[in-house]
């Protein structure tokens, strides 16, 4: 931290879980505190019951109140290049996120895992294979807790594992990982970065901070992926799904290989899809440079389940299946789901548009899509894209994608939510999202379809 933090004045900004937890650790340390968010006080409850037990002045956001600051600390979902805080940094205010705020004051040693798609997956799997193997180990960061409220109980001898979007990276200064992955990079949040390039560079932010030691554990296959080789200083880990690569993981046939030596048969995982694969090979470097041994990681692996929300299977219904993959917010993500699976789908899509090509999905849709559901706001901008690809249906709502497909679907088919867009629409995150497809399909009877 550039500034010491008994009696900064700090202002946090943004009230969700990440605020919270940085407003109370500033108050810990000594810092004079004040919190902002667009919202005004009485639409975050929770946040204004931690505001009143710590005594922390609220003033709703405007350009006013982030004056007199000597620290500004962001929330992942307050975009960085707000005017006021560029003034801010103007007047040699330190501006800095959630993340950063942490990394002076958490123990042990750290994980950090981003990507477009996979990072809950891989991060919840690292620290899976890293509890099962008894070591130490929390995770947290985009993915649960936020990294703040973790500093309290990190261990010297312990490991955090960090699920780190491109929010959370672009803000960070200090913050190391002593063990870095990057999954993939593929197009997402346009609305909020505004280029690729941006968006690409917030991510090897992680990166940057490495010091000699470190391990960067990256994708062989992805062209950006490669080009943070470059920006570590840390030992360069690969792994592979389609090649042979060394040092690190990779897939020949159908045999994971870690370090040279088998580690398991790709048929013994237990979470589906091609793109698991890749995930469960970055996970395997980062839990064997931690210490793990290979046979307790492969171990752990057969061990591991799906992530809620994440290719999740719900249930089956008069011979249909569901899955729930709600945290499929972006097309990249989507393309994954999709290919998962055989062919017969009815896949939902839509919510709030991030600013992406839908057109990527034409080809994979009209090869396994028996329709595209349309949901939500981006649902013009969705059939737009996929007009003449695959029969389209614009049911509005989430309820009425899931009546339209149970009614419509035979035995053998798959419902899939896989939005390709965020959630915030019409539902408070993707999670609402997902919990309200499943509790509409749990309310599904069998044999009741028209």
């Amino acid at each position: 931290m550039s500034i010491p933090l008994r009696g900064a004045r700090a202002l946090v900004v943004g009230m969700r879980k990440s605020g919270m937890a940085s407003a109370e650790l500033l108050v810990r340390q000594g810092a004079l505190v004040r919190a902002t968010d667009l919202k005004p006080l009485e639409a975050l409850p929770e946040a204004g019951a931690l505001l009143e037990r710590l005594s922390i002045p609220f003033e709703q956001q405007t350009a006013a109140v982030f004056e007199g600051c000597d620290l500004i600390v962001l929330s992942p979902d307050v975009p960085a290049d707000l005017a006021p805080l560029e003034e801010a940094r103007g007047r040699g205010v330190l501006v800095i996120g959630e993340v950063e705020l942490a990394a002076g004051f958490l123990k042990g040693r750290t994980i950090g895992i981003t990507g477009s798609n996979g990072k809950t997956t891989t991060t919840s799997l690292t620290g899976h294979i890293l509890r099962e193997a008894g070591v130490a180990v929390q995770v947290g960061g985009n993915i649960g807790t936020p990294v703040t409220a973790m500093v309290d109980s990190s261990r010297e001898d312990g490991w955090n594992v960090l699920e780190l979007s491109s929010f959370q990276l672009e803000t960070i200064r200090e913050f190391r990982a002593h063990i870095a992955l990057a999954l993939n990079v593929t197009q997402n949040h346009l609305d909020r970065h505004h280029t690729f390039a941006n968006y690409a560079a917030a991510k090897g932010r992680l990166f940057e901070t490495q010091q000699a030691g470190d391990f960067a554990v990256l994708n062989a296959d992805d062209p950006v992926c490669v080009t943070y080789a470059a920006r570590t200083r840390g030992t360069v880990e690969w792994f592979s799904g389609s090649r042979k690569v060394t040092p690190g993981a990779s897939l020949c046939g159908d045999k994971l290989v870690l370090d040279g030596k088998l580690l398991m048969e790709a048929g013994e995982i237990p979470i589906r899809g091609r793109h698991n694969i890749e995930n469960v090979l970055a996970a395997s470097i980062a839990a064997a440079r931690a210490g793990v041994e290979r046979g307790a990681i492969a171990a752990a692996v057969r061990t591991f389940h799906a992530v809620e929300h994440r290719l999740e299977f719900v249930r089956q219904a008069d011979g249909i299946d569901f899955y729930n993959d709600s945290k499929a917010t972006s097309v990249d993500a989507t393309l994954k789901a999709v290919d998962a699976f055989a062919g017969g789908l009815w896949v939902i899509l839509g919510g709030k548009d991030k600013g992406l090509d839908y057109t990527l999905l034409r080809e994979p849709l009209a090869a396994k899509a028996r329709a595209a559901l349309l949901i939500g706001a981006a649902a013009g901008k969705i059939a737009a894209a996929l007009q003449g690809a695959v029969p389209l249906v614009e049911t509005g709502t989430l309820a009425g994608a899931v009546d339209y497909a149970y009614r419509h679907g035979h035995a053998g088919d798959t419902v899939l939510l896989a939005p390709a867009c965020a959630s915030f629409d019409q539902f408070t995150s993707y999670e609402h999202r997902g919990e309200v497809f499943k509790s509409l399909v749990r309310q599904l009877g069998e044999g009741e379809r028209k």
